[in-house]
């Protein structure tokens, strides 16, 4: 019994990383278009635009009123379903590739 009751709650605590997804992807884009018009007016290359995981994990614990730790396992679980692209310490759209 205490195996399956630790499963409900896996699966519910899954559930809950996993309906941040739409919105963190959301709040990802507007991030990301913010580096890209920086580096844009700075005669840099847009494309070398990225976020870092700390600033949209805080970004997010802001704006959706979680905490750091659940932003962190929303971060880890939008790269391990492949809806990013992580590199190092920063992450972008996957959308992005132009």
């Amino acid at each position: 019994m205490t195996s399956f009751t630790q499963q409900m709650k896996d699966s519910r605590q899954q559930s809950e990383i996993q309906s941040f997804h739409e919105p963190a992807l959301h709040l990802l884009g507007h991030i990301f278009e913010q580096k890209k018009l920086s580096l844009r007016s700075k005669g840099y290359d847009e494309n070398n635009a990225a976020v870092s995981k700390e600033e949209l994990m805080q970004a997010m614990a802001h704006h959706f009123r979680i905490t750091q730790w659940l932003a962190q396992q929303v971060i880890a679980s939008l790269v391990k379903a492949d809806c990013v692209q992580a590199f190092g310490g920063y992450i972008k759209p996957k959308d992005s590739e132009t």
